[in-house]
């Protein structure tokens, strides 16, 4: 059994390797993906925690921060702040 565990372990490795190769990587369509996603969805009771984790599993690089969270893209860092009941999911705010 150890013999098979093997190769198996390896073929999941590589297909991640795969997968995280086509993560977001910083390119001039990143800004407009995350506005898109932020405009297509919404939910009042998402928090920023929330927010961060559901940004990150569409591949970009969140992070919660208090009341709010981080995301950066192209060399730029974004506050994204959960907005309750207002349209869309949050608010987006460069800083820098």
């Amino acid at each position: 059994m150890r013999i098979i565990e093997a190769p198996c372990l390896a073929a999941v490795l590589i297909c991640a390797m795969i997968t995280f190769a086509g993560c977001s990587t910083g390119t001039s369509d990143d800004y407009s993906n995350l506005m898109k996603l932020i405009s297509e969805t919404e939910d009042i009771r998402m928090n920023a925690q929330d927010l961060a984790f559901f940004l990150a599993t569409h591949n970009f690089d969140a992070t919660p921060k208090g009341d709010y969270a981080i995301v950066k893209l192209d060399s730029r860092i974004y506050k994204v702040v959960p907005n309750g009941a207002q349209q869309g999911l949050a608010d987006v705010i460069a800083l820098d």
